[in-house]
């Protein structure tokens, strides 16, 4: 595999542009493939056999393109298949996500932590797993947050209705005495800003992109893979409506890319 490759990195829409955007800024001289899977979002309502087949399916497209590795830039998915990717694909490094509970245990103060996330990453044996290994001593209080991502897929990042539902979400955890809130699904972080209004200023928010960077530099790194120089330009694509991907890019990404259809 070439150093010059690009990194394939998949979400079931937009919220992986969080990790996107932190592995451009770790490692800028990376070439980035992204597929957004606009066109089946959200995960977190499927069933994990639904969620399984199309990270097979993408992931292969994306090794198709000459990835040279993949990041799984959504926990549900991650939850569901990494663990079937990477036996499927044992010659790609493949870096997923997980709710940060490890870093929130050690942060909180109350002994009280609170995750937004969907329902499918609270259901999984994954993120049960990690509260038995780093949760055993504090109090983990979980909220579903259906609707959320499909506010965030429109664009919606402060608009009356995401603030009224975030606001519905959020109470049951600070009522619980959280000081210490898990953003559990890639695109949360976007509504950082609506949510530090929303919480008081003692209560920290944990999201996991800057991390997910960070160990993709170090297996890149390993394997000698790290890019010397700038490779050539970054790609989109959606399974969804591409104009709605291209639309919200600016503010999600930075700036405007083209955006080409995937077709399933």
């Amino acid at each position: 595999m070439r150093s010059d490759a690009p990194v394939g990195v998949f979400d079931s829409g937009v919220g992986g542009l969080s990790v996107l955007r932190a592995i451009r800024q770790l490692l800028p001289a990376e070439r980035l493939l992204y597929v957004a899977d606009s066109g089946h979002v959200p995960y977190g309502e499927k069933s994990p056999e639904f969620i399984r087949l199309r990270s097979q399916k993408i992931a292969g497209f994306l090794l198709g393109q000459g990835a040279k590795a993949l990041v799984v830039a959504c926990n549900t998915a991650t939850a569901a298949a990494v663990s079937g990717l990477r036996e499927q694909f044992p010659q790609v490094p493949i870096v997923g996500m997980e709710p940060a509970v490890k870093p929130a245990a050690a942060a909180t103060r109350s002994g009280v932590v609170g995750v937004l996330a969907t329902t499918g990453t609270l259901q999984s044996a994954k993120f049960a797993a990690l509260l038995d290994r780093f949760a055993s001593n504090v109090q983990v209080v979980m909220q579903p947050c259906p609707g959320l991502v499909e506010r965030i897929e429109a664009g919606e990042l402060d608009s009356p209705a995401t603030r009224d539902l975030l606001q519905k979400l959020v109470a049951p955890l600070l009522d619980a005495g959280c000081d210490t809130l898990i953003l559990g699904c890639t695109h949360y972080p976007f509504i950082k800003p609506l949510l530090r209004q929303l919480v008081p200023s003692s209560v920290s928010l944990i999201d996991t992109g800057e991390a997910v960077a960070r160990q993709l530099q170090r297996v890149l790194s390993e394997r000698s893979l790290l890019s010397a120089g700038l490779c050539g330009p970054d790609i989109f694509w959606s399974s969804g409506d591409i104009q709605r991907l291209a639309a919200v890019l600016p503010t999600l990404w930075g700036q405007s890319e083209p955006v080409l259809a995937l077709v399933d």
